[in-house]
């Protein structure tokens, strides 16, 4: 499954890329389908970011890869939260 997920996120990192921001696998939990990233750079002060990643990231995620069942931003957790998420 994790090879599966980074095969799609390198496939659509170049559209973020585009805008100035990135996007970094963190992590996937197998048992529950959810997928953990990081949205950074431009993406982390735009207001379209969820959207991004509700309606675009999770979406091309869910429809690719069998099993997932989510898409998270853990930067986005971490900024609400008043810290840095850890990297892996």
């Amino acid at each position: 499954m994790r090879a599966q997920i980074e095969q799609v996120i390198e496939a659509i990192r170049p559209a973020i890329q585009a805008d100035n921001g990135d996007i970094f696998l963190r992590d996937v939990d197998e048992e529950t389908g959810v997928v953990s990233v990081e949205l950074v750079g431009a993406c982390v002060s735009c207001p379209a970011s969820t959207v991004t990643l509700k309606a675009g990231i999770e979406r091309i995620l869910k429809d690719r890869v069998p099993g997932v069942t989510e898409v998270i931003d853990v930067g986005q957790a971490a900024t609400e939260l008043g810290e840095r998420p850890v990297s892996l």
